[in-house]
């Protein structure tokens, strides 16, 4: 395994991309729809899962590409991961999120400081980030007891339906949401609907790892790489 250094860099430049695609490309995707929010979605959910795609294949030999503290938590509670290293990769996490949503606004020219306006709250929403992040830890964790090969595009398809068939747009991670919030564009969130958000992300995760382990009682995880 790499050491922690290396292992927290993949995840700060694997977030920062990550969230720099998500922004950009609602930011791209808003600019170029002429108003279709329809289309705007669509061109933001599929580079998300192409991007998710791609960052897993890359960084998941050295960190696992977790991106994700609700994640981290779960290799951590399931003994897979160091509590030491677990909050330090949240850290990264965060910190790499922010860094990507200030270099999304530079590349487009935009103020780098920025507060959303975009309200997402109420029970629908919350269930649905529950939804999500459930579905998420579900793909990751079934992925690893069969198909460890497959976990970096089970994980980009699922988000990239999520995006559609949940009624929060699927944000799954808190990094994510709490950086979100400081981008008044496309893919934005108000910043005093982020701590519901997060609840949810947290009950949705821990969720699905009780689940994952009563449907697999007794079959190990294979290796955990994201």
């Amino acid at each position: 395994m790499p050491d922690l250094a290396r292992r927290l860099a993949a995840e700060a430049v694997g977030t920062a991309l990550l969230l720099a695609t998500v922004i950009g490309s609602g930011i791209m995707a808003q600019r170029l729809a002429g108003g279709n929010i329809a289309l705007a979605l669509l061109g933001n959910a599929l580079p998300t899962g192409a991007i998710l795609v791609v960052l897993i294949l890359i960084f998941g030999p050295v960190s696992g590409a977790h991106f994700n503290p609700v994640v981290s938590l779960v290799f951590a509670l399931r003994k897979e991961l160091p509590w030491r290293d677990t909050i330090a990769y949240i850290a990264l996490q965060v910190m790499g999120a922010f860094a990507g949503v200030w270099i999304a606004h530079l590349m487009f020219e935009l103020s780098v400081w920025q507060l959303s306006s975009t309200l997402r709250t109420g029970a629908g929403q919350w269930l649905a980030e529950a939804v999500a992040t459930f579905g998420l830890l579900l793909t990751i964790l079934g992925c690893l007891r069969g198909a460890v090969t497959a976990v970096p595009y089970a994980v980009g398809l699922y988000i990239t339906a999520a995006y559609w068939f949940t009624a929060s747009t699927s944000f799954a991670n808190p990094a994510v949401t709490a950086a979100r919030a400081f981008s008044d564009t496309f893919a934005g969130i108000a910043p005093a609907h982020v701590l519901g958000f997060i609840v949810a992300q947290v009950f949705g995760a821990l969720g699905a790892s009780l689940f994952a382990d009563w449907l697999w009682r007794g079959r190990a995880p294979r290796e955990a790489n994201v």
